[in-house]
């Protein structure tokens, strides 16, 4: 038997569906003894080649969040690191950073009216994110220099370089010759290169080699400071977080340096407005889909702008790319399958998900006006209409017990115990405190 934190030499893979990186990471292990050879010397070192022969690697290897690890590498505690164009090494190595979940103001930025050519209302890549951020004045103002310009980005050579890494119990020096980097966005200052990571789907977590690599390579090359950023955008929000590594050869000394949150668009949404929708907006009635279990608004729209990049997308897609497991999935997508923005179908034994008519018109909107149809959304269905109200009227959000009161008299869809009331009412809180966040003070 392994020592206690060692990883466990059974091949345990669980009852729940397996992905094709599943099965095929299976094989590998099964025929290299990975799990024996990690066991026994701390790390495994593995090539495209013998990858490719199961599946390629550019799928196999590709793992911007905790949740994307295949079950194997989860089940065991491993990550896998690239060391050359087509090595990889695998061990136990921590090597994702969870996000900070504070919450930040939204400072606002204009844009240029002369530009026609980008769209800042409808965003759907990380470049078109990052071209936004630019020409609003947002990159400049968070990195307080108006003379930034794009220098580098895409595809290059990592160069040659050494780290230590934390491995679950200890350390391990990895050696990296020529791997493979990809940078979002470089922009250079008077006295810095900032390299951003950009991302267009919320998470918990990022991959720390996103940054660690790019940095390690530029830090080689120029004499300036290199100043790694990661960018998030959804729904209209542009999150930056700055980071430091606090030590060159340290993968894990990474620390969130300073963050903030910029929006370009005409202002929130007024008291008046909902004061408006309060007393005038109708019940739909409530559908026979279960009730919401999905904590994270921006999370569902999000899951929705993902939607609308490309017509359709598969539940397996969206847990293998959204840093999500597959209840996760399923509360999500039912959430906006529940305010009508998305609809489910089988195809050729896939669970398939597209936006709805009115999905699509939603997101054809500016932001403030889609915030507003958000709102509406919302507010049409009684529970969350009577909690806002109530919170509303006593200056601040119900308790989960009052929440639960009011749930249990609304006629939910097939909520048959205490536990799930609770459980639902956090959603409630969740989403009416969205609304709330939205209000112009």
């Amino acid at each position: 038997m392994p020592k206690r934190g060692e990883p466990s030499t059974k091949l345990s893979f669980g009852i729940m569906a397996k992905s094709k990186n599943d099965i095929a990471w299976e094989k590998l292990f099964e025929k290299y003894q990975i799990l024996d050879r990690v066991a026994s010397e701390s790390y495994f070192e593995i090539q495209s080649p013998q990858i490719n022969e199961f599946r390629e690697s550019r799928l196999m290897t590709k793992f911007d969040h905790k949740s994307q690890l295949p079950e194997l590498f989860a089940q065991n505690g491993l990550s896998i690191l690239p060391i050359s164009r087509g090595g990889y090494v695998i061990s136990t190595f921590e090597t994702f950073q969870e996000f900070n979940s504070n919450t930040l103001p939204v400072h606002r930025a204009t844009f240029p009216e002369s530009l026609e050519s980008i769209d800042h209302n409808n965003i759907t890549s990380e470049a078109a994110a990052l071209n936004c951020a630019y020409v609003a004045g947002i990159l400049a103002d968070f990195l307080e220099d108006e003379t930034i310009r794009p220098t580098v980005n895409g595809r290059m050579s990592s160069d040659s370089f050494e780290f230590n890494v934390n491995l679950k119990h200890g350390r391990h020096k990895v050696a990296v010759t020529n791997a493979q980097i990809e940078i979002d966005g470089g922009f250079e200052g008077k006295n810095f290169l900032c390299l951003l990571e950009a991302k267009n789907a919320l998470s918990r977590d990022f991959l720390v080699r996103q940054l660690y690599y790019p940095y390690r390579l530029w830090s080689g090359k120029i004499k300036k400071k290199v100043r790694p950023v990661f960018l998030t955008y959804t729904n209209g929000i542009f999150h930056f977080r700055e980071y430091i590594f606090q030590d060159l050869a340290d993968y894990n000394s990474v620390q969130l340096l300073r963050e903030k949150r910029y929006v370009i668009q005409e202002g929130l949404i007024d008291k008046l407005f909902i004061e408006r929708e309060l007393s005038v907006l109708e019940s739909v009635g409530e559908p026979a889909v279960p009730f919401p279990q999905a904590d994270s608004f921006d999370r569902l729209i999000n899951l929705c702008e993902l939607l609308l990049e490309k017509s359709k997308r598969s539940r397996d897609f969206i847990t293998a790319n959204y840093d999500f497991d597959i209840r996760q999935t399923n509360y999500y997508t039912s959430a906006a399958m529940y305010l009508g923005l998305i609809v489910k179908e089988i195809i050729a034994g896939e669970v398939i998900y597209f936006l709805t008519p009115m999905g699509k018109e939603t997101f054809k909107l500016d932001i403030s006006e889609r915030q507003k149809a958000f709102v509406r959304l919302i507010l049409s269905h009684d529970i969350f209409k009577k909690v806002l109200v109530e919170s509303l009227k006593n200056g601040k959000m119900l308790e989960k017990h009052e929440i639960v009161a009011h749930m249990k008299s609304s006629n939910l869809y097939h909520i048959d115990s205490d536990s799930t009331y609770r459980r639902r009412a956090s959603t409630v809180s969740s989403w009416v405190n969205w609304i709330l966040n939205q209000i112009e003070n």
